[in-house]
């Protein structure tokens, strides 16, 4: 079973090299974190690689996220709001990678119009410029797990209910449904990945509103008590940012995958505090406590998650490859060596 699942790996990394060799990509969001390690992968490839991201200060955008490939791409610091600016930078594109969004649930239900305008405004006019502009394109969107909201049955697979516990998690429905929408009427070649807890170097670490793992690494990194909400016996699945750059290339290739909306997940589940758990053992060294929830969190808490990845298994041949101890191990060397100068402000 590893010599074979060996083979298939090695075949598909064949035809990722084969396949990106030259072509034009456009990532949204591309100084963010899973926009940043992916255009890494894309330049190593010798694809021909545009970023478009705003540099929000709230967001995870940051120019030393591409700091190994800065003279390899190009960079357009400009907002997907932009429907002018969009008309013009998809032309000519073989593949946009469409990764900008507000993805902090906190804030979207402080600020839902932002959120509104930003994941699903904005997405309706990237596929507009797509369908006017460049219809051969295909756009592979990242959509999210959030969707779901508080699992009915575990694990959770795409037949699942879409019953959202923050404003968030409707706009990105909203968003992804564009996209296959616009496939379905417009013929244009979308694919819609919604992700789980994705971790690894170049996470946001400047607050806690984007998601625990990074500012859990933060705050054990300064020497700061970790607090844990609830019970600490939440479950969850994560992925190491490299299996995530691994399903949108092979999204990117794989014909099967128009028109899909596919969960990633992993059979690995853990719990907040054996995650915890995990970082202080790597660190050396930590300390955390459990506290009660907030209300403002405890009303859009989801409790226990984790996905039924089959569906992605199936059309795209993908597996996570990264063991939680290995991907903590990688994040926390990161921001030992970059992340008080890079990523702390």
């Amino acid at each position: 079973m590893e010599l074979r699942s060996s083979l298939f790996v090695s075949i598909m990394e064949d035809r990722i090299s084969s396949f990106y060799r030259g072509i034009s990509v456009i990532i949204t969001g591309g100084l963010g974190f899973i926009g940043s390690n992916l255009a890494i992968r894309l330049v190593d490839l010798g694809a021909k690689v545009t970023l478009v991201d705003s540099l929000i200060p709230a967001y995870g955008g940051n120019i030393f996220n591409i700091e190994p490939i800065k003279n390899s791409v190009k960079v357009n610091i400009a907002d997907v709001r932009d429907s002018h600016g969009m008309n013009v930078l998809v032309k000519g594109q073989d593949i946009l990678f469409n990764l900008a969004g507000q993805v902090s649930h906190i804030d979207s239900m402080e600020d839902p119009l932002t959120d509104l305008a930003i994941n699903v405004q904005s997405q309706v006019s990237i596929l507009e410029a797509c369908r006017l502009n460049n219809p051969d394109i295909k756009i592979v969107y990242a959509s999210t797990r959030q969707i779901y909201g508080k699992p009915q049955y575990l694990p959770v697979d795409e037949k699942h209910p879409l019953q959202p516990t923050d404003v968030n998690g409707i706009n990105k429905i909203a968003g992804e449904q564009y996209h296959l929408l616009y496939h379905s009427v417009y013929d244009l070649k979308t694919v819609v990945l919604r992700l789980t807890n994705t971790y690894g170097p170049r996470l946001l670490v400047k607050h806690n509103r984007q998601g625990f793992f990074g500012w859990f690494i933060r705050l054990l990194l300064e020497g700061r008590e970790i607090s844990i909400y609830g019970n600490g016996k939440q479950l969850r699945d994560l992925n190491y940012i490299d299996d995530v750059t691994a399903a949108l290339l092979i999204s990117g290739v794989e014909e099967k995958a128009v028109g899909q909306a596919m969960n990633l997940g992993n059979t690995q589940v853990v719990s907040l505090e054996e995650i915890v758990k995990a970082m202080i053992e790597i660190n050396g060294n930590g300390k955390y406590k459990i506290i009660p929830f907030p209300d403002k969190m405890k009303k859009i808490d989801i409790g226990h998650y984790y996905s039924d990845y089959g569906k992605a298994k199936n059309i795209l041949g993908w597996n996570p490859e990264i063991a939680l101890k290995e991907g903590v191990t990688k994040t926390i060397e990161y921001y030992k060596k970059f992340g008080k100068e890079k990523y702390w402000q």
